[in-house]
């Protein structure tokens, strides 16, 4: 099976989205963005919440390319602002053990 930072790295979204994404992760917090995205209760750990993200993403990904009328352009950005900045934050963990 594949590591999630792997699978991350595999993801290929159309160039405009992942460019909305990365601008949107400047700001992303964790405490005030997952519980709106993945519903509110304890914060999942960073690769739960990754995988978690990355399901609904790729359901919102076959609505897209299916030109599925209940697609939200704005909710595919917001889920991928927080799969970007969920990535953000595990790299730099996995960088630096000694901070986490």
């Amino acid at each position: 099976m594949q590591d999630i930072l792997s699978m991350l790295n595999a993801l290929h979204r159309p160039r405009l989205l992942m460019r909305a994404a990365r601008i949107g992760a400047e700001d992303y917090r964790r405490t005030a963005h997952l519980p709106r995205l993945l519903g509110y209760g304890s914060l999942p750990r960073h690769g739960a919440a990754l995988m978690r993200l990355m399901e609904i993403e790729g359901d919102l990904n076959t609505m897209r390319i299916g030109d599925d009328s209940s697609y939200s352009l704005l909710r595919h950005i917001d889920i991928l602002i927080a799969i970007v900045g969920e990535a953000r934050i595990l790299r730099a963990a996995q960088a630096d053990p000694v901070a986490s």
